[in-house]
């Protein structure tokens, strides 16, 4: 027989997709690291587990205790189906331009969800920062995971999705591009590939109403950049830890709008049902034409399944709501 001894033994290995019809125009080939095959449908599942793991063997998660995060859905969902098995208590913290189905789904799998407001400050006591910090202060037996300073998250990338990058394109990529958030990804993958040849470009893809890109390019932490947005999953309005600009070769933004018609565009011509930072992610390729020739391979990494935004980008009354269409 063949079988996994747990769902968290199917994360990872995910497969990579020639992208045909999008990118035909460019020069070179795009392939897309399709990561909503991993359990949880997304590429948070990896650090999910990769952090658990970590606190437990470093005794900061304990039997019978509650995990404590603030995410905008897809982490939790992650650290969901590593912890569920394990008998951990989870409350999740987000903010109110999530998703619903992302919010059902994450009270689906027996979570509490404390729901913040997304137009103030991190440092605010009323952001999911704030929030969820205080949280893991005052409950008992609990473990703040903060996946955006959490070193695990990373190291995840670092020791998974980037070698299988790696052998998938047998050592061939020259431009690796991804959506930023937490720099988790970016970092971890970007790390490795560098490591195995320093020539790499690694681009990460930005919103408008975050900080990450004028900090890259001035060192310059400009809150007036700082504004609210639609886009989830990519973008930030503080400095997380976990960003590496030091890996990074440059970033390029994509609107709003942008991000939802090219999800929809994914669907229409490459099939592909994709969540909110694979549109913005295959714009930014897009995008970045200009640094690419017939030589290149380049890999784009599609974060999360579509399955999470139907009554957003694939409805179409939000999408006029909006202005998108």
């Amino acid at each position: 027989m063949k079988y996994y001894d747990n769902l968290t033994d199917t994360i990872g290995n995910t497969p990579m997709i020639v992208i045909n019809n999008i990118t035909k125009h460019l020069p070179c080939k795009v392939y897309a690291k399709y990561e909503t095959f991993n359990p949880g449908n997304s590429v948070k599942d990896r650090i999910g587990l990769k952090m658990i793991i970590d606190a437990e063997n470093k005794g900061l998660l304990k039997a019978g205790g509650t995990i404590i995060e603030g995410t905008s859905g897809n982490t939790g969902m992650g650290l969901a189906i590593a912890g569920i098995s394990k008998g951990y208590k989870c409350i999740f913290v987000t903010t109110d331009k999530q998703s619903e189905e992302k919010i059902n789904v994450l009270k689906a799998f027996g979570a509490e969800v404390i729901v913040c407001p997304t137009n103030v400050d991190p440092e605010d006591k009323r952001s999911y920062y704030s929030v969820s910090k205080r949280l893991g202060e005052e409950i008992e037996n609990s473990w703040y995971v903060n996946q955006y300073d959490n070193p695990s998250n990373p190291k995840a990338h670092y020791e998974s999705t980037g070698p299988e990058i790696w052998n998938q394109t047998e050592g061939k990529i020259t431009h690796f591009v991804v959506g930023v958030g937490t720099g988790g990804t970016i970092s971890g993958v970007g790390k490795f590939l560098k490591e195995k040849n320093p020539n790499i470009k690694i681009w990460g893809v930005d919103a408008y109403g975050s900080v990450l890109k004028k900090y890259h390019e001035t060192g310059e932490f400009d809150k007036n950049e700082i504004f609210p947005y639609q886009t989830e999953g990519i973008g930030e309005d503080m400095l997380p830890e976990n960003v590496n600009f030091n890996i990074i070769d440059g970033f390029t933004k994509v609107s709003d709008k942008d991000a939802a018609v090219y999800c929809r565009e994914l669907l229409k011509h490459e099939g592909m049902f994709l969540g909110n930072s694979a549109g913005a992610a295959i714009k930014g390729v897009l995008q970045l034409e200009q640094y690419f020739n017939s030589d290149d391979l380049v890999v784009v990494l599609f974060h999360d399944h579509g399955s999470r935004y139907l009554k957003k980008i694939y409805n179409d009354d939000w999408m006029r709501e909006m202005g998108y269409m």
